[in-house]
């Protein structure tokens, strides 16, 4: 009776030991199928990457600061020649 049960628990292990293996093979193919899913919504909504959210940010602080400093220029060559500032 005792080698019977030794066997018996050994199998039911084998078995636990299986279903965990194939429980963790689902999860990862889940996780996997909901990744290109939600991949190919983002793709889908043609929504901007910060990267390049961030790069032209940049860039139009650049000409917003270029453009302040040429109404600045301006201004002043204006003043030399004592034209009134067209607007």
């Amino acid at each position: 009776m005792t080698q019977t049960s030794n066997r018996l628990f050994d199998e039911i292990g084998r078995l636990m030991n299986d279903a965990a293996g194939a429980a963790q093979g689902v999860k990862r193919e889940i996780e996997t199928v909901v990744r290109t899913q939600a991949e190919r919504v983002l793709r889908d909504l043609d929504l901007v990457k910060r990267e390049e959210f961030e790069v032209v940010k940049d860039i139009a602080k650049l000409a917003r600061e270029e453009n302040d400093a040429l109404k600045a220029r301006i201004a002043a060559l204006e003043a030399k020649l004592g034209g009134t500032p067209t607007v």
